[in-house]
């Protein structure tokens, strides 16, 4: 009934949500000469990181930093004025959504709002980068890039119990302010360069994010396919080079070969997920292994009787299980262990992963199905119903099971430096290769061969890929990094396309402020706090994001940045902005992904091989108003609240967020039952920190929490006056009998509190945090 009763409220109260304009990006364009190694690249984005000195701008008053000159520049050159700057309120809003993901206090903002030391938008700066949500925030932003998920995907999305352990990995990097050449050697190669490292070994999660299929019966096509996954992710989000337009034919647009692809691919031909390496012993460790000894203890009988029904046709099973495998696969599988290579070791070790009781049952079932069958054993009938039933006895004590690990996930090379051989694939298929290709760079971008050195334990080839990447002469990676950072700051890269930095992506905008921020970015350490830092503090960033008739009528794309942009907040920023905004916010960093509660509707599908549900709702309720970013992502069930609002899917590189606006958004906010609870509480807060009487004050707090400034005098008039008519409206439905009152959450002295009028006040607080001025960042 609330629903109804507040759909009219919310028409008339809020701005109607509009379509965030995506500018397209300029089409301005620079010649460089060729310089070695790059002597055969044409492309502008191959040629070597120029390192030029500052434009001349008449108005040399204006820029705090050297990105505003080559800002002005442009402007100047096109006739256009900058804006003046946004007022502190709406900076400290801007600058920590963007830094953050989340909106400032009322009293963050009152407090930079009335700090006039000289120094104010540094000390603002510096705190919001020192803050550990720093790292959240930008932790969220490169697990885009890196398709994290908490699940495998495909048909049974089976949990990666120890995903999560990257995702703090990446955290903790960028709180570090870890060198971003440090943070690609350890997601690419930390296995081979600090082997005893748990940091390390945990940023090769990095390669493990790839989706996942365990029920596949060709495991020499799946090493393809997971080796295919990881280059393409890799030329992505490091060189923004679309390699895998490479692996059927030669790319149609750039000069990378279809030989140059599978050269790419060759420096992980001898890479292997390890899924069960020891985790060091903290806390977390202590208190999952207390709370696994309670369901093993549950589970021992249940397996010991699934392990007697098995036993007397367990060679039977396996034979059955192994046989269901192509040739190619059986190949391999039948070797003896002494006779093994690369390929073969790859295999065993994929195809020893998945073997276990539950699986090596489909012989029973299969087996006593078809009394036509060849294989039909009738007394595998009775076998099968008994281990039916125990299956639906584990999946009773699957509430015991505890989330989490004590063990972490790496890519390895099983301890063996020889590699597979890698060919070149006719069509890109794997039953036709061709010539044998060893590792090496794209010969049109540089000349520059690998410099491969083995160890007793690994081929050492990614360590020489990540080297090259990670090398300052590389014309790509640092562009790539700062274009991305842009990106996140002002809407729209520098270079548009972020992850096509070839001939089919746009050319940039701005080239010479490319690549003075990549050669600032190179010659501060790679530090991304310091170029962070620099973009935040600069004047451009600074400016007001009013609209202005001239600087449409000169630039109606914005292409200038005379205005600063507006940006629809991220999926994730709106549900984590709500949280804080009703106090609910519960701030802890790390850990196992959580289990928010999900609508009831929502179809979760069946349980895992284990008996465990796809989505358990976490028993603290604490873990319920975590940030999104801890959310637990499978890849078949998105978190609807984030999903609606165009959160990054985990089957791919998701380059940059899409911004849609469709009804369901405003319906999915307005419906919900979590955000409903998040208003009564916000109101109760709002209440209770204004002492209950004054709505005025409520109503300039409410304003200033969410919105960080004050209400205007009309908008005042009207929502006083929507209290009073929504007051009478509740009036009326409660004589009928059929609507309960929804009143504030979490106030302690309610018996001075008009119900009825509270309720209004409620709905009152659920229609602004419906607001389009909420959901975006200005």
């Amino acid at each position: 009934m609330k629903n109804h009763v507040l759909l009219a409220a919310i028409l008339s109260v809020t701005t109607a949500m509009v379509t965030a304009a995506e500018t397209k990006s300029a089409t301005d364009s620079e010649k460089a000469a060729p310089a070695a190694p790059f002597a055969n690249a044409k492309l502008w984005s191959w040629q070597p990181i120029k390192d030029g000195a500052l434009p001349t701008v008449q108005k040399k008053d204006w820029a705090r930093t050297p990105i505003d000159d080559f800002i002005l520049a442009k402007q100047e050159a096109n006739g256009v004025k900058p804006s003046p700057d946004a007022d502190r309120a709406s900076f400290i809003r801007r600058a920590t959504l963007d830094a953050w993901g989340l909106s400032p206090t009322q009293e963050e903002v009152k407090n930079f709002v009335g700090d006039r030391s000289p120094n104010a938008y540094e000390k603002l700066v510096d705190r919001l980068l020192a803050s550990p949500r720093y790292g959240e925030r930008q932790a969220r932003r490169w697990l885009d890039l890196a398709r994290y998920a908490d699940s495998t995907g495909f048909d049974n999305d089976e949990t990666r119990p120890n995903m999560w352990r990257y995702r703090d990995y990446v955290i903790n990097s960028f709180n570090a302010d870890k060198p971003y050449t440090r943070f690609i050697q350890e997601q690419l190669a930390g296995d081979e360069l600090w082997p005893d490292k748990q940091e390390a070994l945990a940023a090769t999660g990095f390669l493990r994010g790839f989706p996942d299929n365990p029920n596949s019966r060709d495991l020499v096509q799946k090493k393809y396919q997971n080796q295919t996954d990881i280059t393409d992710t890799v030329g992505k989000v490091f060189l923004a080079q679309t390699v895998e337009c490479a692996r059927c034919h030669d790319h149609k647009f750039d000069k990378i070969s279809q030989k140059d692809y599978f050269a790419l691919q060759a420096f992980f031909a001898n890479v292997s997920a390890v899924d069960n390496i020891p985790a060091q012993t903290g806390p977390q460790e202590v208190v999952y292994r207390q709370a696994w000894a309670k369901y093993a203890a549950a589970l021992k009988p249940i397996q010991d009787a699934k392990k007697a029904l098995l036993d007397p046709v367990r060679d039977k099973a396996n034979a059955y299980y192994k046989e269901r495998y192509n040739e190619i696969t059986l190949v391999s599988l039948n070797k003896p262990e002494s006779e093994r290579n690369g390929l073969d070791r790859w295999v065993n070790h994929n195809y020893g992963e998945y073997i276990e009781d539950d699986r090596l049952a489909n012989y029973l079932q299969d087996t006593s199905a078809n009394k036509d069958a060849p294989d039909f054993n009738a007394e595998n009938g009775p076998r099968w119903e008994a281990y039916k039933k125990l299956k639906e006895d584990t999946k009773k004590i699957a509430k015991l099971k505890p989330n989490g690990s004590d063990t972490l996930s790496a890519m390895t090379e099983l301890g063996h430096p020889d590699a597979p051989s890698t060919h070149v694939l006719f069509g890109g298929a794997i039953d036709r290769p061709l010539d044998e290709v060893q590792p090496a760079f794209p010969v049109a971008l540089t000349s520059e061969k690998p410099v491969i050195v083995p160890t007793a334990t690994s081929s050492g080839r990614r360590t020489a890929l990540a080297n090259w990447i990670a090398d300052a002469k590389n014309p790509l990676t640092a562009r790539v990094f700062v274009n991305r950072v842009w990106e996140q700051y002002f809407g729209q890269g520098i270079v548009e396309t972020v992850s096509d930095f070839g001939k089919a992506g746009t050319r940039p905008s701005n080239p010479e402020l490319l690549d003075y921020l990549a050669s600032d970015f190179i010659n501060n350490g790679w530090s991304p706090k310091k170029l962070h830092r620099e973009i935040l503090l600069s004047r451009v960033y600074r400016q007001s994001s009013s609209q202005r008739d001239d600087a449409f009528k000169a630039d109606p794309e914005n292409k200038l940045l005379a205005v600063f942009p507006h940006k629809r907040l991220e999926a994730e920023e709106i549900r984590d902005s709500l949280l804080l905004a009703s106090g609910k916010l519960e701030e802890k960093i790390g850990g196992p992904s959580v289990f928010p509660p999900v609508p009831k509707d929502l179809v979760t599908g069946n349980s895992q091989l284990d008996g465990s549900p796809y989505w358990a709702v976490s028993d603290d309720v604490g873990d319920h108003n975590r940030r999104s970013l801890y959310v637990f992502t499978r890849r078949s069930i998105p978190y609807p609240l984030l999903q609606t609002f165009d959160m990054a899917t985990a089957q791919e590189v998701h380059s940059k967020r899409d911004v849609t606006t469709t009804p369901l958004q405003a319906l999915t906010l307005f419906h919900s039952d979590v955000v409903f609870g998040w208003s009564q509480a916000l109101a109760g807060k709002v209440i209770r920190e204004t002492n209950g009487k004054d709505e005025a004050a409520q109503l300039d707090r409410l304003f200033q929490i969410l919105f960080a400034r004050s209400p205007l005098p009309a908008e005042r008039k009207t929502l006083l006056a929507f209290l009073s008519t929504q007051e009478q409206i509740i009036k009326e439905k409660a004589l009928t009998g059929k609507f309960g009152l929804n009143v504030p959450t979490d106030l302690k002295d309610i018996k001075t509190l008009d119900p009825v009028r509270a309720a209004a006040f409620v709905d009152l607080v659920h229609t602004l945090a419906n607001s389009n001025e909420f959901a975006y960042r200005t």
